[in-house]
C-alpha cells in the first residue's frame, strides 16, 4: 500500500463508490466529496496528495468549464497539488484543456483501472521525488533549440504540460521542421526518459516487413529468419516509440497497426504468444491527415487513436525571428567542430533575414571573421 491521502471528486455517487473501493486497497487513505464546493475546506482541515477531480458537475452541461473552474481555486490555495482529470469517452479535447490549465493528467471514462492506478503512483512519485535530471525548463528557457517565436513558446508550453502524461501525440509540420527533435524532447520530459526512445520511418519500411519490424519474428517464422527477433513495439516497451511518416502506411497496414494500439499487445511472427505492451506513441506526418480522412486514404479509427494531442510546428518562413537563433547556434557548433574562433554573424546578414526573397548568401560575407 503506498502513503499518500486521494481526495475524489465527483456528484455521481456510483463513480465515488467504484474509485473508492478500487483505491483504498491501493493507497494509504481516500476521502470523497460530491459537491465540488465542499473542495476547499476538506484542502483546509486535511492534508490531501492528490486529487483526482470530475469535470461536469450540473446536469445537462458538458462543457467541462466547472472542472476547469475547480482546477483553477484548487491551486489557488494549493499551487503544487496534483490533479488529474475524470472526464467522459469522447471528451478528449476537455482533457487537452484541462493539460494546458495545469492538470498533471486525465483519465477517461470508463477507465482502466490498472492503467488510473499506475497513473496515480507515477504521478505522487513523480511529485515527491522531482529529479534534477527531468524538472521542465520555463518556456524562456527551451531544453532544446526550436526557436524563440511566439509560435514556438506556445508549442514549448503545451510540450511541458503533455509531456508528464501518456496521451498519443501526433505531430505535424513540412519536412525539416524539427519533427523528431520535438518527440525526443516530450521523450527527455516524460516520466519514462530513463528508457531509450525508439524511432521507426513508416516510409522506409516495405509491406512485407512491416510485421516483422513492429512486432518481431520468431526463428522460421518465414525464410531467411534464422533466429527470434523482437520488434520495436517491445523493445520499446516501458518507454516511447516514435512512427515518423504515419501517413505513408497503406490501409492495410493501418488496420494492423490499429488492432495493436487497440489491444495493448502484440504477437510475434509464428507465435501464438500474446506479448503485453506499455509504451507511450509519438507519431509524425508532413502530410494533410484529415483530408485523407476525408477520401478513405486513411482511418478515422486510427486517426483519433494516435491524435489524443496534435502538434502542428510552423515552417521557419513562417516564424523569422527564429532565424537569428540558429544561425547563431550552427555557427558557434561548427566553428567549434573546426577550431574557429571568434566568428560572429555580421549585422548586415541579421538584418537581411526579414526579407522575403532572400534565399541564401555568400557564406563568407555572412560570417564576420
Amino acid at each position: 500500500m503506498q502513503h499518500g491521502t486521494i481526495l475524489i471528486v465527483d456528484d455521481n455517487k456510483s463513480v465515488l463508490t467504484s474509485l473508492e473501493l478500487l483505491l483504498e486497497r491501493e493507497f494509504e487513505k481516500i476521502r470523497t466529496v460530491s459537491e465540488p464546493d465542499r473542495i476547499l475546506p476538506v484542502l483546509d482541515r486535511h492534508a490531501i496528495d492528490l486529487v483526482i477531480l470530475d469535470m461536469n458537475f450540473s446536469v445537462g452541461f458538458n462543457t467541462g468549464n466547472e472542472g476547469l473552474f475547480w482546477l483553477q481555486r484548487i491551486h489557488e490555495v494549493k499551487p503544487e497539488l496534483p490533479v488529474i482529470m475524470l472526464t467522459a469517452y469522447g471528451n478528449v479535447d476537455l482533457a487537452v484543456k484541462s493539460l494546458k490549465s495545469g492538470a498533471a493528467d486525465f483519465v477517461l471514462k470508463p477507465w482502466n483501472n490498472e492503467s488510473l492506478i499506475k497513473k496515480i503512483r507515477t504521478t505522487l512519485q513523480e511529485t515527491k521525488h522531482k529529479s534534477p535530471a527531468r524538472t521542465v525548463k520555463g518556456p524562456d528557457e527551451p531544453a532544446m533549440i526550436i526557436g524563440r517565436s511566439p509560435a514556438m513558446m506556445k508549442i514549448i508550453k503545451l510540450v511541458t504540460k503533455v509531456a508528464k502524461t501518456d496521451a498519443n501525440i501526433l505531430i505535424c509540420g513540412e519536412n525539416g521542421t524539427g519533427k523528431e527533435m520535438l518527440a525526443r524532447e516530450i521523450h527527455r520530459l516524460s516520466f519514462r526518459s530513463r528508457h531509450e526512445m525508439f524511432n521507426v520511418d513508416m516510409g522506409a519500411v516495405s509491406e512485407s516487413l512491416f510485421e516483422s519490424e513492429l512486432f518481431g519474428h520468431e526463428k522460421g517464422a518465414f525464410t531467411n529468419a534464422y533466429e527470434s527477433r523482437m520488434g520495436k513495439f517491445e523493445a520499446a516497451n516501458g518507454s516511447t516509440l516514435f512512427l515518423d511518416e504515419i501517413g505513408n502506411l497503406s490501409l492495410g497496414l493501418q488496420a494492423k497497426l490499429l488492432v495493436v494500439l487497440q489491444n495493448r499487445e502484440i504477437t510475434r511472427l509464428g507465435s501464438n504468444r500474446r506479448i503485453p505492451i506499455d509504451i507511450r506513441l509519438i507519431a509524425a506526418t508532413n502530410r494533410n491527415l484529415h483530408e485523407m480522412v476525408k477520401q478513405s486514404h486513411f482511418r478515422e479509427d486510427l486517426f483519433y487513436r494516435i491524435n489524443t494531442i496534435q502538434i502542428e510546428i510552423p515552417p521557419l518562413r513562417h516564424r523569422k525571428e527564429d532565424i537569428v537563433l540558429f544561425a547563431d547556434y550552427f555557427l558557434k557548433k561548427y566553428a567549434a567542430l573546426y577550431e574557429r574562433t571568434g566568428l560572429t554573424l555580421h549585422p548586415q546578414t541579421i538584418r537581411k533575414r526579414v526579407k522575403p526573397k532572400t534565399r541564401c548568401m555568400n557564406f563568407e560575407k555572412s560570417v564576420k571573421f
